[in-house]
């Protein structure tokens, strides 16, 4: 019996050497079988760990495809630099103009001998009675005010996340996303041992029936959802489509983690755990309302579980210190939070706009309010609020193949890949990142990746 690693290896050298360019597809099994003299079987592990190693993504209905770049790390392009291209789309962190001095005058207090003892000491997870306080006065919604009773705090809101997954599934337990999700989710679930299930949805999110039907075929320990400005395609849930998701998560007795980590861009939308406040578990923090390098992420609990959400805090060194919660109260209650998220707001239809001008403005045929018009551009799904774009590439673009003709313009973007669940399922999109390059060239790459996207990749008909 033929020994699949060694012909997984000859299949990677062609790869590296070039003799099997990006894009390329590969023959179908069942013929690379026969080709290579082999099981129908070996060739499916031959498949399989070829996508193990990063060298090939499978696609349902259209077959294996050699990556376009070397596969990274789930979510690494979005926590840390992950290209020298000089304009980058991938990290999305919003700065206001201002921002350092305005930060530092705040923290000036803190500073004081007497002061500084007190916030060097260790933080705990239920953090101090001031932080409790403040944060509920933060995290308030119309139609929603967590009690500071059920508040804890970590690090940063990916701590949170963790914190709250550890506390509710167990290894090898099942949590409804999402199909396009956080990268970061991915990678935590996989790190605690837990199965990520993708649920069906629409253009409001999650469908109920659809979260009804899997639960029902295989029990759900909990469901993970970004309601508000979701990302990557920066949706928004409805009051209607909340309400109805709510109903069926108390009576199937599920809990949620909601992630509201870009809430703050659309304050009219309200918090999901209005409809399951019994269930809800919901994240959010500072590190985009304020600065990606001084964060406290919060978590809200219902009554019953501080305890238990608390222990995981603890047990992944995930509480928050002491000097940052010290900071953030005192930057909660002499208005820099408030300050800043009022300048990114606007910096953010900003950049909206200059999306609009430079990209979606090669539109030409109408689909639907907020997703983009059809053209050699593809279609722009988007919200006037939001920090990022999600954009459906026009054919015969694949993602992989679209991201690193973008990098070889100096550009680089996120490949739809990164945000879908279900491997077999990825979908020719990426996603814009509109915080962090400066206004200049955020117009000067779109209207470079608009003219990529026209022409078509290498070898098409455009190309």
């Amino acid at each position: 019996m033929a020994d699949f690693r060694l012909i997984a290896d000859r299949i990677a050298g062609d790869i590296v050497a070039g003799r099997l360019g990006p894009g390329q597809q590969l023959p179908p099994q069942r013929w690379f079988a026969r080709r290579h003299r082999i099981a129908p079987s070996t060739a499916g592990r031959v498949y399989g760990e070829l996508v193990r190693r990063g060298l090939v993504v499978g696609e349902v209905g259209r077959g294996t495809f050699v990556r376009a770049a070397p596969a990274v790390a789930q979510g690494r392009a979005l926590i840390e630099t992950a290209t020298s291209a000089p304009v980058n789309l991938e990290l999305n962190y919003p700065s206001a103009a201002g921002q350092s001095e305005i930060v530092a005058a705040s923290l000036a207090p803190l500073l004081r001998a007497d002061v500084l003892t007190e916030a060097m000491r260790p933080g705990a997870a239920d953090g101090t009675a001031a932080a409790r306080e403040s944060a509920a006065r933060l995290l308030a919604v119309p139609g929603w005010r967590p009690d500071p009773a059920q508040l804890l705090f970590t690090g940063n809101a990916r701590q949170a996340i963790a914190a709250a997954l550890a506390s509710l599934v167990r290894p090898g337990g099942r949590v409804g996303v999402e199909e396009l999700t956080y990268p970061l989710v991915k990678e935590i679930a996989g790190r605690l041992g837990v199965v990520l299930v993708p649920l069906a949805g629409d253009a409001e999110g999650v469908r109920p029936d659809a979260l009804a039907a899997v639960h029902r075929a295989a029990p759900l320990s909990a469901l993970y959802l970004q309601p508000t400005l979701h990302n990557p395609t920066s949706s928004t849930m409805s009051e209607r489509r909340r309400g109805e998701l709510g109903d069926l998560v108390v009576a199937l007795g599920l809990p949620v983690v909601e992630d509201r980590i870009w809430s703050f861009l659309r304050p009219d939308a309200a918090a999901f755990a209005a409809h399951a406040p019994g269930l809800t578990h919901v994240v959010d923090g500072l590190s985009k309302r304020v600065a990606p390098g001084l964060t406290v992420g919060f978590l809200v609990v219902p009554e019953d579980r501080a305890e238990a959400v608390g222990a995981a805090v603890r047990s992944g060194g995930w509480s928050a210190g002491r000097f940052a919660l010290e900071a953030a109260v005192r930057w909660t209650g002499d208005g820099v939070v408030r300050r800043l998220v009022e300048e990114k707001r606007a910096d953010a239809a900003r950049r909206q706009a200059i999306l609009t001008e430079h990209l979606t403005a090669h539109r030409t045929e109408h689909v639907t309010e907020h997703l983009g018009e059809q053209s050699t551009v593809g279609a722009v799904q988007t919200d006037p609020c939001a920090y990022f774009a999600w954009w459906e590439l026009p054919a015969p673009w694949r993602a992989d193949t679209f991201t690193a003709a973008a990098a070889a313009h100096g550009i680089a973007v996120t490949p739809g890949t990164a945000f879908a669940v279900d491997p077999h399922r990825t979908p020719d999109a990426v996603r814009l990142g509109l915080a962090s390059a400066p206004e200049e060239e955020l117009a000067r790459a779109l209207r470079t990746l608009a003219a990529v996207a026209a022409d078509g990749p290498p070898g098409s008909a455009g190309g």
